[in-house]
């Protein structure tokens, strides 16, 4: 592999995970002057007015959130709960944290959803609630009806994260087998004031989607969960004392998530502090500080992980024969969440799998090709993604690994362990979805 080319994509995939480091973020937009909170200089919350104040909230970058808003928040905390995933932890000095699972939700999740919610009980006008939620706060923040078990939440969520189904149609089916996603937490947390500061790890940054949308209107209904589950043949897949409860939801027999006319809303304002885009801003910003002309495609990148893998291909080859959209030496990013569909026994995930399936195109010049998770998981492993370039399926070959066999059996992660190819941050406290890119020098 081209060491410059590969030192320049490292310095590109630094810059863009620290652009969205959730404690700076929190830091540089949320200003205390005396009583006065000041919230990406247009909201302004007078801390005067409330006579306890509370911090909650879920999700993988949630932990450093927390710290920031203790550090401006410590001499008027009342307490909280904070849910993250097993190792995203930070010191935290008022607020109790909690370690579950994702993206399968455990037993820790439930336990701590239900610490978390028993503490909001008795709230009054005089108390005012910062929610605090990143990427992964669906699978941590949980409290389910009474006939659905964990073991049922489990078979589901493993059902719709194999289907290739959107995050945007996952979390419609789990806000409505809920009974703190879609709004739902807001309900809880009325008449008290309720401030959300969320960092969007979803296509558009819709409010209703991140985290399951808790303290946000939900625009889905029980009939949109069973079309979804209808959509990609899976029915008669999960338990079915989910299918009956969403059947029931959909009868009228169950009241459905709250809309945008309910009142609790009024007293509810919900802000993005980060997303994607503020990711890729900051990687052209860099790849441009090391010589390369740079573009962003998109930062609302979906679909199938080899499709889109394609049309990456297909880019770094026009830029290579015609200079189009952008010449040589050329930097292009993409940002988004593509998906899976897993028909395979092996180990890997989205982002080692689409960085693969670049490969195959078979690209003879020079290029190098990055997928990362935002993160810095990738699957159900240590990668967050993988890199790639005109020499990768050669080296494979001499190391006997066939790259299309590979593919075929979902098992990036093993293809590019021996070749030293994948990219191994560790937990990066923070998650915007992915960040994609090609150099082409």
């Amino acid at each position: 592999m081209n060491q410059e080319l590969k030192k320049a994509a490292d310095q590109i995939i630094k810059a863009a995970l620290n652009a969205v480091d959730p404690y700076q973020l929190i830091r540089e937009q949320v200003i205390r002057k005396g009583d006065t909170l000041v919230v990406s200089e247009k909201e302004h919350i007078e801390l005067s007015q409330f006579d306890r104040i509370f911090l909650c909230g879920a999700g993988k970058g949630a932990a450093p959130i927390t710290r920031a808003m203790e550090e401006l928040l410590s001499d008027r905390l009342d307490g909280g709960d904070i849910i993250v995933k097993y190792d995203h932890l930070a010191e935290l000095q008022k607020i109790n944290l909690h370690e579950a699972a994702h993206p399968v939700p455990d037993e820790n999740g439930l336990r701590s959803t239900e610490i978390l919610l028993t503490n909001l009980d008795n709230l009054t006008e005089r108390d005012c609630v910062f929610v605090l939620l990143t990427g992964g706060g669906s699978a941590l923040l949980e409290s389910l009806p009474d006939e659905i078990k964990l073991d049922d939440l489990q078979k589901l969520s493993s059902v719709l994260l194999q289907c290739s189904a959107t995050i945007h149609e996952i979390n419609c089916i789990r806000k409505h087998i809920s009974l703190i996603k879609g709004g739902q937490l807001a309900k809880k947390i009325y008449p008290a004031r309720c401030v959300t500061l969320a960092l969007s790890d979803v296509i558009g940054d819709d409010l209703s989607v991140i985290a399951s949308g808790p303290t946000s209107p939900d625009p889905t209904t029980f009939d949109d969960a069973l079309a979804i589950l209808e959509k990609y043949n899976v029915t008669d897949k999960i338990p079915t004392v989910i299918l009956n409860h969403l059947k029931r939801g959909s009868e009228g027999k169950i009241p459905d998530t709250p809309k945008r006319e309910d009142q609790v809303f009024k007293k509810v304002t919900n802000i993005v502090i980060g997303n994607n885009r503020l990711a890729l801003n900051k990687a052209k910003e860099t790849a441009e500080s090391l010589g390369f002309k740079t573009i962003i495609l998109t930062s609302m990148l979906e679909g199938e992980a080899r499709e889109i893998a394609r049309v990456v291909a297909s880019i770094i080859s026009e830029v290579q024969v015609t200079g189009t959209p952008i010449k040589k030496p050329a930097c292009i990013l993409l940002g988004g969440e593509p998906t899976v569909k897993i028909q395979g026994t092996g180990k890997g995930g989205r982002n080692q799998e689409l960085a693969l399936a670049v490969a195959l195109s078979n690209i003879n010049e020079p290029y190098v090709c990055v997928s990362v998770g935002s993160d810095g998981t990738d699957g159900p492993t240590d990668a967050a993604g993988a890199i790639v370039d005109h020499t990768t399926l050669s080296r494979a070959e001499s190391a006997g690994l066939n790259a299309q066999e590979y593919l075929k059996n979902n098992d990036s992660y093993n293809f590019f362990a021996p070749l030293g190819d994948l990219i191994i941050t560790g937990p990066t406290g923070t998650n915007v979805m992915d960040v994609i890119f090609a150099l082409v020098p």
